[in-house]
């Protein structure tokens, strides 16, 4: 990692989710692949379960088909749970995909309201909390105000340094911002909301504020 970040070039991929109704059974998933400092190479779209179970598998499988994935140095995550309370196994996808995860939060989770909120809702919330608080929240210092992430695969420092490195315009990571552009309009196409609303049950903003 620390020799990918010393050259001119990052590859590195964002993936996001989209938009949905409460009724729907899947979010739109999003995977972009981005070498710094302003080059896409290849953009994917999936599906992963509102509320389920399948973030880990569904992100696996958007990232390695990807043809550009081979020299992808990372795989960024914009917040470590997609489609509601979808939570990503960090580690996982790490080991799997041989490349370190970062998933990034503009600021930190409200933790004790999540738990709360999962052990109202799921029967396997122990799971997800453990998945939700495995891996430690890293400061990353920027222009402004901090943001934040969680990594798996990589040593803090090196986390920090690609999330900085990332972001080229402004505080935040251009990988996830292009793949939460790419995952809201799949959202919009298929028929949700141009914005979240409010829900009645807590759900992403919990995790990844907006």
């Amino acid at each position: 990692m620390r020799r990918a970040l010393s050259k001119p070039h990052l590859r590195l991929v964002g993936v996001d989710d989209g938009a949905f109704r409460r009724r729907q059974r899947s979010a739109p998933l999003a995977a972009v692949v981005w070498s710094s400092p302003d080059r896409v190479e290849e953009v994917a779209i999936g599906r992963v379960e509102v509320d389920g179970d399948d973030a880990t598998e569904r992100i696996v499988a958007i990232v390695r088909a990807l043809p550009a994935v081979d020299g992808v140095r990372a795989v960024l995550l914009d917040g470590i749970a997609v489609g509601g309370f979808n939570v990503v196994d960090l580690h996982a996808v790490a080991r799997r995909l041989g490349r370190p995860a970062i998933a990034v939060t503009r600021r930190p989770p409200d933790l004790p309201r999540i738990r709360a909120a999962l052990f109202r809702y799921f029967p396997d919330a122990a799971r997800r909390w453990r998945r939700l608080r495995r891996a430690p929240l890293l400061e990353v210092p920027t222009s402004g105000a901090p943001i934040f992430a969680a990594a798996a695969g990589c040593a803090p420092e090196d986390a920090v340094a690609v999330v900085r490195r990332a972001a080229v315009v402004g505080l935040w990571p251009e990988p996830l911002r292009l793949a939460h552009l790419v995952a809201h309009a799949a959202g919009v196409a298929a028929g949700s909301p141009p914005r979240r609303r409010p829900r009645k049950r807590p759900r992403r903003s919990l995790v990844q504020p907006a």
